[in-house]
C-alpha cells in the first residue's frame, strides 16, 4: 500500500541523508524548485517548518536538490498556494488545506474540523489510519502529491472584545474564524470574516471585527492581539490538531529521482515533529506574559460548546449527503475519531487529568 511504500522511504531517509551524499552529488541530477508559504516569516514556527524542510532537503543531497522558500506574498498570496502548485507556478507549497473549502469542503479534514482529532490523532489517521491513501487520492485531481509537513497541536480559541457568556453571545459576532468552522458557526449567528494573519490586527483594533483566532499564545504573542482585545478564550475546539501540509505538483514529484523523494518525504516528517515540539515547548512561557500583560483567560462555557458541537455534525451530515468526496472521507475519519476517543480517555486523559489535580494539589500546599 502507498501509505507503507511511503513510511518504508521515510524510514531510510535519515540513512540516505547521512551516508548517500557524496555518490548523490555524482550520480544525481541538480534541481532548484521553488516552494510558496501560505505564511509570513515572522512566524517563524509555521514559516520555518518549510524552510527546515529546504535546508535539510540540501543538507542531505551535497546541496544537489534545492527548495528556495518564498513567504506569503512574495510570489503568490498565503490563499493562493494551492492554485500555484496545481498550475505549476512552483513546484511545491506549504501550506492549510482548510484554507480552500470554497474549492471542496473535504478539503478541511485534511487539516482538520471542528471537534476532531488532536495532534496525535491526526498523525495516526494520516499514517496508519488511511488517511495519507484517501487524501492522496483526492489530490489527485489537484495535480498535486501531499506530505503531512507539521502540526500546531490544539489551539486557542481567539480573542474577543467582549466576554462570551451564553450562546445568545454569539449572534451577530464578527468573528475571524477559517475553515469549515465558520460555516458551523454561522448557524448559532456568528459572521465569520476571512481576513489573512497579517490583517488581523488592524481588523480588531478599528473594531471592524469583534474577535479572532490564529494559533495559540507564541504566534499570538507576536502579532500583539493582546493589545487590542483581552478576552482570551480557550480552546480552540474547531482545531484540536491541524495539520499543516506540503503540496508537490505531481508532475514535478513524478520526476524526481526516487533518493530525491525518499529524502523531501523524511524532510517533511521531521519538519512535522518538530513544529509540534516547537509550540508545546514556546506557547507556556508566552501564555505566563500575556497573562501577566493583561490578557483575560476564559475557558468556553459548555452551553456554547454543546452548541457548537451539534451544529458541525448537522453541518457535516448535510455536506456528506450532496458530496460524495466529502462523504466518503468522512465516514471512515468520523470511525477513526470516536476510536480513538475511547482510547485516550482509558489512558492519555485519565493521566493528563491526575497530572493537573496533582499538580494543583501541591501548589496549594505550599501557600
Amino acid at each position: 500500500m502507498e501509505r507503507r511504500s511511503f513510511l518504508k522511504k521515510a524510514a531510510v531517509g535519515a540513512a540516505a541523508g547521512a551516508a548517500a551524499a557524496p555518490a548523490l552529488a555524482a550520480d544525481l541530477p541538480t534541481i532548484k524548485w521553488r516552494c510558496a508559504s501560505s505564511f509570513p516569516k515572522s512566524l517563524d514556527t509555521l514559516y520555518g517548518a518549510a524552510d527546515l524542510v529546504s535546508k535539510r532537503v540540501a543538507a542531505a543531497t551535497g546541496g544537489k536538490f534545492q527548495i528556495q522558500v518564498f513567504a506569503a506574498g512574495e510570489i503568490v498570496p498565503g490563499p493562493a498556494v494551492l492554485d500555484a502548485v496545481k498550475d505549476a507556478t512552483v513546484e511545491c507549497g506549504h501550506t492549510c488545506s482548510y484554507y480552500y473549502v470554497g474549492k471542496d469542503p473535504t478539503f478541511a479534514i485534511e487539516t482538520c474540523i471542528p471537534f476532531g482529532l488532536n495532534s496525535r490523532q491526526q498523525t495516526a489517521w494520516m499514517m496508519e489510519g488511511g488517511g495519507l491513501e484517501l487524501f492522496r487520492e483526492f489530490f489527485k485531481d489537484y495535480n498535486i502529491h501531499n506530505i503531512p509537513c507539521g502540526n500546531t497541536g490544539a489551539q486557542m480559541g481567539g480573542w474577543f472584545r467582549k466576554e462570551i457568556k451564553t450562546v445568545e453571545d454569539l449572534k451577530g459576532l464578527k468573528f475571524r474564524v477559517g475553515g469549515f468552522t465558520g460555516q458551523a458557526l454561522a448557524k448559532l449567528g456568528v459572521v465569520p470574516q476571512q481576513i489573512p494573519g497579517s490583517d488581523i490586527y488592524p481588523a480588531l483594533e478599528k473594531g471592524t471585527i469583534d474577535a479572532a483566532e490564529w494559533v495559540g499564545p507564541y504566534d499570538d504573542q507576536k502579532l500583539g492581539f493582546n493589545k487590542v482585545a483581552k478576552y482570551y478564550y480557550y480552546p480552540g475546539f474547531w482545531e484540536g490538531g491541524p495539520q499543516i501540509s506540503m503540496y508537490i505538483n505531481i508532475k514535478q514529484w513524478q520526476s524526481l529521482p526516487k533518493e530525491y523523494q525518499t529524502i523531501l518525504e523524511d524532510a517533511c516528517l521531521y519538519a512535522h515533529a518538530e513544529m509540534q515540539a516547537r509550540y508545546d515547548a514556546k506557547n507556556p512561557v508566552a501564555l505566563k506574559q500575556l497573562i501577566a500583560a493583561g490578557a483575560q483567560l476564559r475557558p468556553f462555557p459548555n452551553e456554547v460548546m454543546a452548541a457548537v458541537y451539534k451544529a458541525s455534525h448537522e453541518l457535516y451530515d448535510e455536506t456528506a449527503a450532496k458530496n460524495p468526496k466529502f462523504k466518503k472521507i468522512y465516514e471512515q475519519w468520523r470511525k477513526f475519531r470516536d476510536d480513538q476517543i475511547q482510547w485516550f480517555a482509558v489512558a492519555e486523559n485519565r493521566f493528563d487529568n491526575f497530572m493537573q489535580a496533582a499538580r494543583t494539589a501541591a501548589a496549594r500546599s505550599k501557600k
